[in-house]
């Protein structure tokens, strides 16, 4: 009995092996055998083929690479908010209730952000042109962010002595426009990154800085500056410092590739930079739901008689325009690089050098 006990675990074994004997991942690179397109401030192995098929980007993500975590990090949150806007939605009448309009399209705008993250992770290893395509999603998708952000803001968080302000009359028209000047720097960024790397960082940044800037200025003036009378000082103000600490901390990791500029080659794999944003990020995320949900029903039977009216235009409809700008400006961008010569893509002959 037990030499046929042995032989059937033995038997076993060999059936599980043959089973993941099918399933080949490809080897990874250092950062001397890939593209100057795919290299990463002071990450020095990891690198995934700059040539991967889409099947071979998806297996990845069950590898360890120096982008597996960066999916991870986005693509399980992004479950969470869709949850979060289905629990909204299946409330009685939320579709017809204007007021909830607002915190509809923010959530909409949190679950679209860190998927379209995900999937620029997941697929950007295809080819320099898929690279830039990728992430020019991925910027349209924070910058639709930032108008959630914006339209719940207005509904919600803004300061007691600014509502129906001349100030708040702008305020969507102004973060719309934002949006679309956000769009279309970060895209162009990414044409300017072979030129000039630094200029092409410090444009990136301006094109998510100033925006989050504008939007948060009625948040930054209740928290911080505004004393007396018409302040909204209430529950929700504690989540939002969460939240602006969260926010500040995000910025400065994408800033400054601490800690893998520290220690080049150390944080290769886990605790990267780019990790810790995508964490912070959420984190922040999360408090900034949490605090406007507080607001919302905290101030909602004082909003509806004093605040300006919520209608379709201020709120789904500047979200359905932005969408389609933002989708003709990642357009734009794009053909140049899906019909340009092959000098628009200086990196794919490089890539050869790298062999499965």
């Amino acid at each position: 009995m037990f030499s046929l006990s042995f032989l059937s675990q033995a038997l076993r074994a060999v059936h599980l092996g043959n089973m993941f004997s099918l399933i080949k991942l490809r080897r990874v690179f250092t950062v001397h055998q890939v593209p100057k397109a795919f290299h990463e401030d002071s990450i020095i192995s990891g690198y995934r083929h700059p040539r991967s098929s889409a099947t071979d980007c998806v297996l990845s993500l069950f590898q360890l690479t120096n982008e597996t975590l960066n999916v991870w990090t986005h693509f399980l949150p992004t479950w969470y908010f869709l949850w979060k806007l289905m629990t909204v939605l299946l409330m009685e009448d939320a579709l017809y209730d204007a007021f909830t309009w607002p915190l509809l399209v923010f959530l909409f705008s949190c679950c679209v952000y860190p998927l379209a993250s995900s999937c620029a992770h997941t697929f950007s290893t295809m080819s320099t042109c898929a690279r830039h395509i990728c992430y020019f999603f991925d910027y349209g998708a924070l910058s639709l962010y930032s108008l959630g952000s914006a339209i719940s803001y207005s509904a919600y968080v803004f300061p007691d002595a600014w509502v129906n302000s001349t100030f708040h009359a702008y305020y969507i028209p102004v973060a719309v426009l934002n949006t679309i000047l956000s769009t279309s720097l970060s895209c162009y960024s990414r044409f300017s990154e072979r030129q000039s790397p630094r200029l092409s960082k410090v444009l990136r940044i301006l094109a998510f800085a100033y925006p989050y800037l504008f939007d948060n200025i009625p948040l930054f003036y209740r928290l911080f500056l505004c004393v007396g009378e018409g302040c909204t000082d209430n529950e929700a103000n504690s989540i939002h410092v969460h939240h602006t600490l969260f926010a500040f901390l995000t910025g400065f990791l994408f800033a400054t590739h601490l800690p893998e500029r520290l220690a080049p080659g150390r944080f290769d794999y886990i605790g990267h930079s780019h990790q810790l944003f995508h964490v912070c990020a959420i984190i922040g995320t999360h408090f900034q739901m949490k605090a406007i949900e507080s607001d919302m029903v905290l101030r909602q039977s004082q909003l509806l008689v004093t605040a300006p009216p919520i209608t379709f235009n201020n709120t789904v409809g500047s979200s359905l325009v932005c969408v389609c700008i933002s989708l003709g400006i990642i357009c734009l961008y794009s053909l140049p690089l899906l019909y340009g010569s092959s000098e628009t893509h200086p990196a794919s002959a490089k890539g050869k050098k790298c062999k499965h």
